[in-house]
Parts: structure tokens; C-alpha cells; sequence
């Protein structure tokens, strides 16, 4: 079993990042809801209290019952975490006469405690809150302050239990990554776990789990399911059988190509041409919903018509990954959004699901396909959406439009690896507007399609920035797609950032 550190989540917008910074400095971490510490603690090794959108004080804030934690476990609290543990042992938190938020300093450092060990004063933190803790409990040490905040950070004597008011999480926290390595030495953390490691555990889980029995897997040639399958099929070979559809809403040439990166990695893939079936399906339909449940139930019902042409399949695999995991349970354990890829495939089907991604985020997704020796064109792969290039026609679907919006989304995206832009940024696409416009080609006025170019920067999808890509770069595209596609005469690039905006336009 892992060694691990347990986040319990208060709700803030950075839980999820603070995991992430646990993991790149590998140590197994797991983020639960605050009120949801584990039955079984086994290999445990420290607990961190996350930020909330809360005051400690407010009648809706989420409070827990630390006492079975407290003492057994190094504790930290960041933020909110850091006033909660005042809070409930009699110390105040009180709103702040402004509310304290950006980049700060640590005026005063306890050099003495294991927390701060090689920090130096003036090392720049991140703060962000409407409170602060105007009376610490007693045995509450400070042990480093800013200029306006006194209780930056404290240790209760006596205790492995420790609280910062500003954010190690961040990027702005100049020493915050080496603050949290020194709680993992406190907590006695081997920083062992590793792409590696994961890899050596996971097949041998998958083996035990799955032993003689036939497992299923639908292919996206997106990274998630393909790292699923390499792993899968290091884990049961030919027990394993992947089908990757072709639903007419790809990019160019992209059932062939992938199909041929697979037979690489000796997959075993059943490739199924369903473009009639789909576009048939699709015909005058309008409504994004629309499209995305048509699309979405033609997915479900031609991978069943094939799985039915298998013998005795028991499982099927998915290319969930953490972010999905943390994200159907909200804090309160309210389902919210459904993590299945492949949405009601199991109980369609009747069979049970294998997610060996389920603990990993997208980042180290990437890492483990590399140490697995995946192709990086399979690896680095953006993000591509389920409903493929439907969602980004906007308006009904027809065959001639699916094929103008390949062309120009091929141009684009060769160029884009051509100069190098591929691997800047997270996501990028051609979208067919449903609007035409004047134009004139030669000597001839034209009437015709426009082309929106979509490129954004992201970590994770929850929020994201257009790229801010070079104008020679825009000009070269905007030129090739106007000069070969036909029936384009315009081509412009998205400025919305998300929010308020959606990387997709449907």
C-alpha cells in the first residue's frame, strides 16, 4: 500500500492544485471532502486542511471533527484550515480591515522550526483571504509574519501541527514547493512514488483484479484511453479489446492514423467505420444538446453492437482520471457531474468497470505513457472533445461541411506543429461558422463560409486564456485555408478567455 497524504477539502478553487504539488514531489496524496477522513488510515502519513470560500465564523461553513487527527497525524492548515484549527481552540479570527490578497513578504522567520527550514526572510508569499487571526490559543507559536499579517504562520507547541494564512500551493509563493517538502520530511514521506512506481503497481493490481477474464475498451486516440489500453494490455495482452469508432466527426485522416499508431504499441483494435449511421442520425439537427445526446447514443449503440460480437467480455475499461474522480462528488457528496466516459455503457451492458487512470492527473497521465515508451504524438495529443468536430460545426452537420472544417482544421494544426506552436498550447481547432460573408477571389465577388481559429493555454480546463498567438503565424494560416479550402473567404481568431467563454463553442 502507498504511503500517502490525505487533503481533506474545504472547498477552495486550489485543493486540487495543492494535490498536484504533493504529487510532483512524489508522494501518493488524496483529496476527500472535510468531514470524510477515511475509515481505514492505512499508510497515512500526514493530513492537510485546504482553503474554503468561508469564514470560519459564518453559520454555512464546513467545520470537522479533528480530534481523531489531531496529534495522531502532522497536521497543516492553509488558509482557511490554518483559522479553523485557531477558531475551534478558542484563538479569534476576525474579518481584515482590507481584504489581504497578493503577493506579500515574510518580514520574520522562525528558523529553528522544521516547516520553514530553508526559507529565508523576505521570501515572497501569496495571500488570499477577507480574515485573519487576531488572537492565537495559547501553546499557538508564531513562527513567521509579513508586514501587515502577524500569525503568517504558526506551530502549536506540543504538537505536529502547523498553519499558514497564505498559499505554499501557488506559483507566487517563491519558496511554498520547498515549504511543502519540509511538512513531507516532518511526516517521514519517502518520496518514492513515481510514473515507474505507479506502473510496477498497477499492472500487478490489474493482473489480481482482472486475472483470466475479457475486458473491452473504447479508443478516442486521446491520451486517457490510450495509456488506459498500454497499460491494460501490459497487464492481460490479449484478454484485452479496444474499438475505436469512426463517427464521420474526426479530424482529417485521423481513423487511419491513429488505427497505425496502435498497431504500433500491439494493440489489439477493432476499427468500425460508422460515418453513414452518425451523419444519417445528425440530419437537420441544430441544438448543441441535440447533437451531443445523437452523437453520444450512436457511440453507445455501435459499441455495443460490437461488443455483442465478442465472447464472454466481464469488464469494461475507461480512461477516467482524478480530476473526474474529485469532481462527482462535491464536498457535500452530491453527485454533480458523472465521470464516466462512456455514459451509461456499463449498466447498458451489464459489466463491471476497470479505471486504472481513476488516482492520476492529466499531467502525470503524460508522464506514465512516457515511461510506458508511448509515441509523443499520442502522448502530447490535445485535448479532443467526445462529440469530435460536431460540436464545432455550428448548425446542422453535413458531409460537405465536415469536410471543409477537416481541411481547414488540418491546415491549421500542421502549421501549429510546423512552427513549433503545438506543444505552447493546451487546446486548438478550426470551428465552421454558420455565417457567410462578401468576399472577393480574383476578379469575382464571393459569398462564403468563415472559419473561427480557437487556440487556448490551460493546466487543467477549469479555466483557460486564448494563446497568444504570433500575428505572422495567423496571417500564414488565415492565407493557406482561404487559398485551399473551397468555399472559405474569411477566417478569425477567438479572444475569449474561459470564463466567461467555453473552450468549445457548443
Amino acid at each position: 500500500m502507498h504511503e500517502k497524504i490525505i487533503i481533506l477539502d474545504f472547498g477552495s478553487q486550489t485543493t486540487q492544485l495543492i494535490g498536484r504539488r504533493i504529487r510532483e514531489l512524489n508522494t501518493y496524496c488524496e483529496i476527500v471532502p472535510y468531514d470524510k477522513f477515511p475509515n481505514d488510515s492505512t499508510g497515512v502519513k500526514g493530513v492537510i486542511l485546504s482553503g474554503s470560500p468561508y469564514s470560519v465564523y459564518d453559520m454555512h461553513a464546513f467545520k470537522a471533527d479533528l480530534s481523531e487527527i489531531r496529534g495522531k497525524y502532522p497536521l497543516l492548515g492553509i488558509c482557511y484550515g490554518a483559522q479553523y484549527l485557531a477558531y475551534t481552540s478558542d484563538g479569534k479570527v476576525e474579518s481584515a480591515d482590507s481584504r489581504e490578497y497578493g503577493r506579500a513578504h515574510l518580514s520574520y522567520i522562525d528558523r529553528e522550526d522544521p516547516l520553514l527550514k530553508n526559507i529565508e526572510n523576505g521570501s515572497q508569499v501569496w495571500m488570499s483571504h477577507g480574515d485573519t487571526i487576531t488572537m492565537l490559543p495559547p501553546a499557538f507559536r508564531v513562527i513567521a509574519s509579513t508586514s501587515d499579517v502577524k500569525a503568517a504562520s504558526y506551530h502549536i507547541d506540543g504538537e505536529p501541527t502547523w498553519g499558514v494564512q497564505f498559499h505554499p500551493e501557488v506559483f507566487h509563493t517563491t519558496d511554498g514547493i520547498r515549504l511543502l517538502e519540509n511538512f513531507l520530511d516532518i511526516c517521514g514521506c519517502k518520496n518514492n512514488w513515481t510514473p515507474a512506481s505507479f506502473i510496477e503497481s498497477t499492472v500487478a493490481e490489474l493482473k489480481e483484479q482482472l486475472k483470466d477474464e475479457k475486458v473491452i475498451l473504447a479508443l478516442s486516440g486521446g491520451v486517457d484511453s490510450s495509456v488506459t489500453a498500454v497499460l491494460l494490455n501490459k497487464a492481460i495482452g490479449k484478454n484485452l479489446t479496444c474499438i475505436f469508432v469512426d463517427h464521420g466527426l474526426l479530424r482529417k485522416n485521423e481513423f487511419e492514423n491513429v488505427l497505425k499508431d496502435y498497431e504500433h504499441l500491439g494493440l489489439n483494435v477493432i476499427g468500425v467505420n460508422a460515418k453513414e449511421k452518425f451523419y444519417k442520425a445528425l440530419d437537420g439537427v441544430t441544438d448543441p444538446e441535440q447533437k451531443r445526446k445523437i452523437i453520444g447514443k450512436g457511440f453507445i449503440d455501435v459499441f455495443d453492437e460490437e461488443a455483442h460480437k465478442l465472447k464472454d467480455i466481464k469488464w469494461l475499461g475507461q480512461g477516467t482520471i482524478y480530476p473526474d474522480v474529485i469532481e462527482s462528488l462535491s464536498i457535500t457528496g452530491t453527485v454533480i457531474k458523472s465521470h464516466h466516459n462512456v455514459g451509461g455503457l456499463p449498466e447498458k451492458m451489464n459489466l463491471k468497470l476497470v479505471e486504472p487512470l481513476r488516482l492520476l492527473f492529466k499531467d502525470e497521465v503524460r508522464r506514465v505513457g512516457n515511461e510506458l515508451g508511448m509515441m509523443p504524438n499520442l502522448i502530447k495529443r490535445h485535448p479532443f472533445p467526445g462529440p469530435g468536430l460536431g460540436i464545432r460545426i455550428l448548425g446542422d452537420i453535413t458531409p460537405e461541411k465536415v469536410s471543409i472544417l477537416q481541411d481547414a482544421d488540418d491546415i491549421y494544426i500542421s502549421l501549429m506543429r510546423k512552427w513549433g506552436l503545438y506543444d505552447q498550447v493546451w487546446q486548438a481547432g478550426a470551428i465552421l461558422l454558420p455565417i457567410r460573408s462578401v468576399g472577393v477571389m480574383g476578379d469575382e465577388r464571393t459569398y462564403e463560409n468563415t472559419i473561427a481559429l480557437r487556440a487556448v493555454t490551460s493546466t487543467d480546463a477549469m479555466t483557460a486564456d486564448w494563446a497568444q498567438l504570433p500575428y505572422d503565424f495567423l496571417a500564414k494560416v488565415s492565407n493557406e485555408i482561404i487559398n485551399k479550402v473551397k468555399g472559405v473567404n474569411r477566417v478569425v481568431y477567438d479572444i475569449s478567455s474561459k470564463p466567461p467563454a467555453t473552450i468549445e463553442w457548443e
